[in-house]
């Protein structure tokens, strides 16, 4: 007998070889044990060019009213994007427009496996990487400037204008570009990540760069920092610090450390480190990543992009190694949380079965082919799989 849903998941499909991926998983791992209820939304870049990207906003509405959802890789277009699939125009990040509606922050922690060493040899415990979730580039205006244009930024109040900045004044062509962010969004920021460190009794270091962006990253180290007051004596008394620092120190001191960290981030920074953590704990494709929202709403997907050479080699007839643990994991997380929710315990004790059964085919040596350079146990040789391959000897574990 299948396990029962009650509410359902909020699934957005994706793109290329993680959207092969998506529906094998959902064959070979989920359908044979879970009554899987969902409400659909096709996020692949043809769809939502149709419908003028109005899907992803319903997709992200959606999952306001549900509380759950678990989202597929997608293609963010750039030009040559924009000619391969005859785009009306450049859509913006899907990740990107559902996180604007939803806000909160995201959190991606590597998924440990008994073999796979990382690449830095002092990480002994795992980085959790926090990112803010709004405003930044994801959300900007951008445009091109030519020569002999000057550009402002202009405030204005009731048609009023109150306050001109110049940007710059051009002698050539060249192109600007403005960002924005919110004080409350910073606020509900700072206090997830703070909430999050108490729950799992992590230290925290925030950083940004106020020595170069005095009012926007200033503004942003202000507010943290003033968060972090809120919960200093519960830090005191579980023994956890706090420190903000330059984002190139904080790299620097990521490098040397041991792990065991919550690295909280804005929202570009915490995009580029969590691929260079993800990477350096040895795959994209064994990294989780959640999206909590103030208001309880949580997103979960795959960290990585749509793995467009596996794609190729598919559609060419080609088997391919691909990786698809972290997507494993986004359904995993989700549907645990799901029959957390609901009272289920049967359906998030089959989704933590279904991760460890994952992390057990990988400790016992089977594997798709990104991982055997990492993998080093004693006794054991590993063997690359194919991805249906992995997929079937995950479901014989479980």
């Amino acid at each position: 007998m299948k396990i029962e849903m009650r509410t359902p998941l909020v699934e957005m499909d994706g793109d290329e070889m993680t959207r092969v991926l998506w529906g094998w998983i959902k064959e070979i791992l989920i359908a044979p044990y879970v009554a899987l209820k969902t409400e659909y939304y096709d996020l692949g870049l043809v769809r939502r060019d149709e419908t003028e990207d109005a899907v992803t906003e319903q997709s992200a509405l959606a999952a306001k009213r549900y509380g759950v959802a678990v989202k597929c890789a997608t293609i963010t277009p750039n030009e040559e994007r924009r000619k391969e699939y005859s785009l009306k125009r450049l859509w913006k990040s899907p990740n990107g427009t559902i996180r604007r509606i939803l806000d909160g922050t995201v959190f991606r922690a590597p998924i440990l496996c008994e073999g796979i060493r990382p690449y830095i040899p002092t990480w002994k415990k795992p980085i959790v990487l926090a990112r803010h979730a709004y405003g930044d580039v994801y959300s900007a205006v951008e445009a091109l400037a030519g020569e002999g244009e000057e550009v402002y930024l202009v405030s204005e109040r009731e048609g009023k204008e109150t306050s001109r900045l110049l940007v710059h004044g051009f002698d050539g062509a060249g192109m600007v570009q403005a960002m924005h962010n919110t004080e409350r969004s910073v606020r509900s920021f700072a206090h997830a990540c703070m909430r999050y460190a108490l729950d799992e009794g992590l230290p925290v270091m925030f950083a940004a760069k106020d020595t170069v962006s005095k009012v926007y990253d200033g503004r942003f180290k202000e507010i943290v920092c003033g968060v972090f007051e809120e919960y200093r004596a519960a830090f005191e008394e579980r023994g956890l610090t706090f420190l903000y620092t330059l984002i190139d120190d904080a790299v620097a001191r990521m490098v040397r450390s041991e792990g065991g960290i919550l690295w909280a981030c804005k929202n570009y920074d915490g995009d580029v480190m969590s691929d260079m953590v993800a990477t350096a704990y040895g795959s994209l494709g064994m990294m989780t990543s959640v999206l909590v929202s103030p208001d309880g709403v949580y997103e979960y997907e795959a960290a990585h992009g749509t793995v467009t050479r596996h794609y190729r080699k598919y559609l060419a007839g080609e088997e391919t190694s691909t990786n698809p643990v972290a997507t494993i994991f986004a359904w995993t997380g989700a549907l645990a949380k799901r029959g957390e929710l609901d009272g289920l315990p049967a359906l998030t004790a089959f989704a933590k079965r279904l991760e460890r059964a994952t992390i057990s085919v990988i400790g016992e040596g089977r594997m798709t082919g990104d991982l055997i350079p990492l993998f080093r146990r004693e006794g054991v040789q590993p063997v690359k799989l194919e991805s249906r391959e992995f997929l079937r000897a995950v479901a014989e574990r479980l």
